[in-house]
This record gives structure tokens, C-alpha cells and sequence, in this order.
């Protein structure tokens, strides 16, 4: 997102647990197309709250498993936020070898990035992403 849509569109990246590492393999994959994950912190909802973001003054949330959408209509509770569920390939555990697991991780970045595109549009030119 903040790579095609620059600063247009806030967007934060959380899930429902913080106790993850990022996958090196999707850092590699990312690296493949100029998408900088190796200084990424993940980070949960209760986290970004902790920190200071309101959930609420999000417009919307996108899931892209189970367990996140359950967490993410919590919030709908008591914020007028948009859930959209993405189902998404899970690549985690998969392929026999190091090729077949960048491959798998190369299908869900793709899915994700098809999925970007086709609820927001055309990435934006570097240009028109500055402020």
C-alpha cells in the first residue's frame, strides 16, 4: 500500500498477535519488488492502541485471516469502521526446498497485490504521492 499509494492512503499493518517474527521469506519476496520489510515491527491492535492510534478513527480494516476479521468486528462494536476479509493463502510451513517456499510466498504477495489493486485502484506515480 504505502509503496503504490504513497501518502494518499494511511494505512498501518497489524495483526492479532505481536509475538511474530516476520517471515524471512516474506522479506525476500517483498525485496523482490522494492518493498523494504526487514525493518518492519509487527505489531497487534491492542499494540497500536497502546501506542497512541485510535482504531476507531480508522475507516477501514482489511483482514486477511479468520482470526483477524473476528478481531477486527470487535471493533465495529463501537466504530463505524469497515471490515473487508480478504481470504489469503497461507504459505507458512509450505514447499520441501528454498525455491518452493519463495514460491509459495510469491503467490500469496501476489494475491495480496491483486487484491490492493483491485479495491484502490492503480498504484499512483512517486510523483503524485508526495503531499
Amino acid at each position: 500500500m504505502k509503496k503504490n499509494y504513497g501518502m494518499r492512503i494511511y494505512v498501518q499493518s497489524a495483526g492479532v498477535k505481536n509475538d511474530l517474527e516476520i517471515d524471512g521469506f516474506a522479506v525476500a519476496v517483498c525485496a523482490e519488488i522494492g518493498v523494504e520489510l526487514h525493518r518492519h515491527r509487527v505489531r497487534s491492535f491492542h499494540d497500536m492502541e497502546e501506542w497512541g492510534d485510535r482504531i476507531g478513527s480508522y475507516d477501514l480494516i482489511v483482514a486477511l485471516s479468520p482470526a483477524a476479521q473476528r478481531a477486527a468486528l470487535e471493533y465495529t462494536r463501537w466504530h463505524a469502521i469497515e471490515v473487508e476479509y480478504w481470504p489469503t493463502f497461507d504459505p507458512t510451513g509450505l514447499g520441501e526446498n528454498r525455491a518452493a517456499k519463495l514460491d509459495a510466498f510469491r503467490q500469496t504477495r501476489d494475491q495480496i497485490a491483486k487484491r490492493i489493486r483491485a479495491r484502490f485502484g492503480p498504484p499512483i506515480s512517486s510523483k503524485a504521492n508526495r503531499p
